[in-house]
């Protein structure tokens, strides 16, 4: 009897029916190569073996088995399914997402493709017999640097990589013919050695907070822990870890930013040492294949710090799930397929291995302090900064009365400005937050009202003035500045507004002795250059931090004493439900980074609406949490709903019109009123793309997975029609 296997492919496609040849051993899980189409050879994931044949055409041979093991479990293919179906997309999609680069390999042909092999590093073996006393006696009188390279390979155990010993090719050669080293090679070692201190001792409050974790996990899945910025969660999670490591279990640690795993992964490597393996997608292709084929060969004991890319690895045994800042927005995939959120991800994954869960927070997302209050996840509360240090002080200062006044300069505010000049002159350093980067968000003529836009995208070109280019920050289309209008070409064009590269030129210019820094989007351009930044402003090697939202996250600076944040209204102006909840999230969050040590910080939030409700719940979680959940409740939004995004996009924007108004037609006769739309998005062109949107709100009282799937036949139905198929559509659930 012919066999045949379904394998999904990095694709977003339907797995494919392929043909098992005599004698080819493959099972479930394995990774196999086929050509699919005429010119291409893919890497692709056996899902099922069966004997039907395929009901067009004939099946192609599978044209060899990869690797001496399944890529993956039945576990894992449970996750990627889920996945998919949660957030309508082909499971081909969440492989591409899901394996490194180098394993979902492609060729043009079987001849050029070459499977993962492992990276290997030449090494110098130390003849250890050779190594006699007659001849170190004689080699320390007559070639003394060779003598210390023999030493030194002696005491790291007879073997080191070639790179880590001094010696030239005359000198190895000259080893080599005396028989006291031999060449060899060894699987490349990602880490070095890092030896291990003991864990940090909880404060009282710290042990109360651990215990009412334990007790809640003892019971539930999932426990939120609710603690003030600089609280010591991190203590409280490391707790946690040791215990499910010392029972032989893996542990993911998820962090929202690349750019907060360095100075975590540095802490945890002290008190964990080589057991901390970090991977994220910013690592080399071999480095991120190396750890997940690492991964396939360990039994359990596996310690990941990183960010939700790790949810993929081959994990054996997941004892625990930490999630830090839980409430982060970056955890939410924006494209490509799939759109999932890492931290909601990371609960599922965490059923499917029986482990537990902890997410952690200054400011909850409100899904999950829903979740706390309905009885659904456990909770502890930290109210207190670790070692008795205040929380900040919280000014708002009124914009609109500075102006009056004639008291604000440039874009400071005198309260600002004169805190500035006060923590200048203590030797205290200052941060500064605007939520834009970039030198203005356009330039306009003041005679004509023109503004340059970008051709491929309904925006404004962002002014960098450094650069000296006009940016789009959705395409990457750049253009030099223009001085003269070139629309009326009688008045030079002016820059609206300000973002952190005019932010720095004005503060340099009121406080010219200041050293000033500034950290965004165009100067933390890798890990080395944010990592620089922090690192200067750390040793108080600059006095003004000037940033984006950024600075807001995981950053502990002993000598920062005030935070300014230049433009409270910019961060409340968003057409979004969550705006309020973001805004005030990151407020506290920024406000977070001040006066971190003895003395107490300041924060002065400048805003021309001093009166607004979240500036006078600053600091009171219970009574914004409060507040937002009954407005949710009442105009039906997450927590209450769920809510699916359909963008439709096409470079046929008539063509794009009349689809959007028939897929809205088609749901509304299934679904009623929870149908918003078609209308315009607030940006109706990207990359030369046409948008339209729909909204679908599903209450949770109702079956999700039957929407969803009413959902898919909808759209499958749209494609039917030859005239649209076209045109792309994407559902974004549960939209951030």
């Amino acid at each position: 009897m012919s066999r045949y296997a379904d394998i999904v492919l990095p694709l977003a496609q339907p797995a494919y029916t392929f043909a098992v040849g005599e004698g080819v051993e493959v099972c479930v899980g394995d990774a196999v190569a086929v050509q699919f189409g005429k010119n291409a050879v893919y890497t692709g994931v056996v899902w099922r073996l069966h004997d039907t044949p395929p009901a067009r055409g004939e099946a192609k041979p599978i044209l060899k088995v990869l690797y001496d093991k399944p890529l993956l479990s039945e576990l894992q293919m449970r996750f990627w399914e889920w996945i998919a179906d949660y957030y309508i997309c082909s499971v081909g999609e969440v492989m591409r997402v899901a394996l490194p680069s180098i394993i979902k390999a492609k060729a043009k042909c079987e001849a050029e493709f070459e499977p993962y092999q492992p990276k290997r590093e030449a090494t110098i073996n130390l003849v250890a017999e050779a190594f006699d006393d007659e001849v170190r006696a004689k080699m320390q009188r007559r070639a003394p640097k060779r003598y210390e390279a023999l030493c030194e390979l002696e005491k790291a155990g007879g073997v080191l990589p070639r790179y880590a010993v001094e010696l030239d090719a005359a000198a190895l050669k000259a080893l080599q013919k005396a028989g006291l080293v031999e060449m060899g090679e060894r699987d490349y070692k990602l880490d070095s050695e890092w030896s291990r201190t003991l864990l940090p001792k909880l404060s009282p409050a710290q042990s109360d907070a651990y215990d009412t974790i334990q007790r809640g996990l003892a019971e539930k899945r999932v426990a939120l822990l609710h603690g003030v910025t600089s609280s010591g969660k991190t203590e409280i999670y490391t707790h946690l870890i040791e215990e499910r490591l010392s029972k032989g279990e893996d542990v993911l640690f998820l962090v929202p930013e690349i750019s907060l795993t360095t100075q975590l992964v540095e802490r945890m490597r002290t008190l964990f040492g080589e057991s901390v393996t970090v991977y994220h997608s910013k690592l080399t292709p071999q480095q991120r294949t190396r750890l997940y084929t690492d991964m396939l060969s360990s039994e359990s004991g596996n310690f990941v710090v990183g960010a939700r890319s790790a949810l993929f690895l081959p994990f054996k045994k997941l004892g625990l799930v930490v999630v830090d800042e839980e409430h982060d927005s970056s955890y939410k995939q924006s494209e490509p397929n799939p759109r999932y959120n890492g931290r909601d991800t990371a609960i599922v994954l965490a059923t499917l291995h029986d482990a537990k869960v902890v997410l952690g927070s200054a400011t909850p997302s409100l899904e999950s302090y829903a979740n706390h209050l309905s009885g659904k996840y456990a909770y502890a509360k930290l109210t207190e900064r670790y070692g008795g240090v205040e929380m900040p002080d919280i000014i708002v200062s009124d914009t609109v009365r500075n102006v009056k006044r004639n008291e604000r300069k440039l874009h400071f505010n005198k309260e600002l400005l004169d805190g500035i000049a006060e923590r200048l002159a203590n030797n205290e350093q200052v941060i500064l937050f605007q939520n834009r980067r970039g030198y203005s968000p356009y330039m306009e003529c003041p005679s004509c009202g023109f503004s340059a836009r970008c051709p491929h995208c309904n925006v404004t070109l962002s002014a960098h003035q450094q650069r000296g280019r006009m940016v789009c920050h959705y395409c990457g289309y750049n253009e030099p500045i223009q001085r003269f209008c070139p629309n009326c070409k009688t008045s030079e064009l002016k820059p609206m507004g300000f973002g952190t590269e005019r932010v720095e030129e004005a503060i340099s210019e009121l406080f010219p002795e200041a050293r000033v820094l500034r950290l965004d989007g165009d100067t933390a351009t890798s890990g080395t250059a944010y990592n620089r930044i922090i690192g200067a402003f750390a040793r108080h090697e600059a006095d003004i931090l000037v940033g984006t939202q950024i600075v807001s996250k995981g950053l502990d600076f002993a000598g920062v004493t005030l935070i300014g944040i230049l433009n409270g209204d910019n961060l409340l102006a968003s057409p979004d439900f969550r705006a309020e909840e973001r805004a005030w999230q990151l407020i506290m969050q920024v406000a977070g980074r001040a006066g971190r040590r003895n003395k107490r910080g300041e924060v002065i939030i400048q805003t021309a609406e001093p009166q607004h409700s979240v500036y006078a719940m600053v600091g009171d979680y219970e009574q914004v949490a409060s507040k937002l959940l009954a407005e949710r409740k009442q105009f039906r939004y997450p927590p209450f709903v769920r809510i699916v995004k359909i963008l439709m996009r096409s470079n046929d924007k008539e063509n794009l019109v009349k689809s959007s108004l028939q897929l809205g037609e088609q749901l509304r006769n299934r679904f009623g009123g929870r149908v918003l739309g078609p209308v315009a998005p607030l940006i109706d062109r990207v990359r030369g793309e046409y948008r339209v949107e729909l909204m679908l709100k599903i209450e949770v009282e109702a079956s999700f997975s039957r929407a969803r799937a009413i959902l898919r036949e909808e759209i499958a139905r749209l494609r039917e029609d030859k005239t649209y198929r076209n045109i792309a559509i994407i559902c974004d659930v549960d939209i951030l």
